[in-house]
């Protein structure tokens, strides 16, 4: 029983994002697990060429779209149930920041954020949820995993003035989400990142960022590997509804 607790062989998942940064760890960690991986992004490019890369090694198949508007999240459900008939886990992970000044901040550095951040994580889930109903029993129930951040709770703008609510609105959307679904099998979780290597956070001072860290460095691909792979698995059974945060202490300064 032990050795199949973390095992997510078989299991089919979507992951948004899923080419880049944080996105392309967990796709790798998933593949390599033994999991047939479905990735979704905005650059037909990128996604075509991650998943070719990881088609080396297991199942991945790239399904790009932009998932800015509603009707792209219809379309991406769509394009999946023609593939499959049930979808285990669901990665909501595509997410979008916007730095600028608070006098200069503009309207579309705000809308654009929480159109991709926090408005694609409902209705992708929303246009989903016949295959996570599908899939999810008792004993193994189907997953939403929402990847939120620390900007969530820290209070730190980094001039990302946008960014940070919309993670708050995507912890507090995943309660609400968990409540709702577990009559239906269907667990949710946030996971928080603290800094990954990643575009996102590439103009950051790395330096910087590993000072106000108490373990004294970023995150490593391994450091999300795990922690995706217990919640998609059968260990995370008893968990639904919480905010976990893997950022190396970031929150305790």
């Amino acid at each position: 029983m032990i050795e199949n607790l973390f095992s997510v062989k078989g299991k089919v998942a979507l992951i948004t994002g899923g080419a880049k940064g944080l996105g392309a760890m967990m796709t790798q960690a998933l593949v390599e697990a033994g999991a047939k991986v479905y990735i979704s992004s905005r650059s037909v490019s990128a996604c075509a060429a991650f998943a070719e890369e990881m088609s080396k090694i297991g199942e991945c198949i790239a399904l790009p779209m932009d998932l800015a508007s509603v009707e792209n999240c219809k379309k991406l459900a769509a394009q999946l149930g023609e593939r499959e008939e049930k979808l285990d886990i669901l990665i909501n992970n595509s997410g979008v920041s916007w730095g600028a000044t608070l006098e200069d901040f503009p309207e579309k550095g705000w809308d654009k954020v929480m159109n991709i951040n926090v408005k694609s994580v409902f209705f992708l889930t929303q246009s989903l949820l016949p295959m996570l109903k599908l899939a999810g029993t008792a004993e193994t129930p189907s997953r939403v995993i929402n990847i939120s951040s620390i900007a969530a709770k820290n209070n730190d703008s980094l001039s990302a003035y946008s960014y940070g609510p919309s993670k708050a609105a995507v912890t507090q959307l995943t309660r609400l989400l968990a409540k709702d679904l577990v009559k239906d099998n269907i667990l949710v979780n946030a996971i928080a990142p603290g800094f990954f290597p990643s575009n996102m956070t590439s103009h950051y001072d790395q330096k910087a960022i590993i000072a106000k860290t108490p373990m004294g460095r970023i995150g490593k691909p391994t450091d999300i590997a795990g922690l995706i792979i217990y919640l998609c698995s059968s260990g995370s059974n008893f968990m639904t509804g919480n905010y976990i945060p893997i950022d190396g202490g970031a929150l305790l300064m």
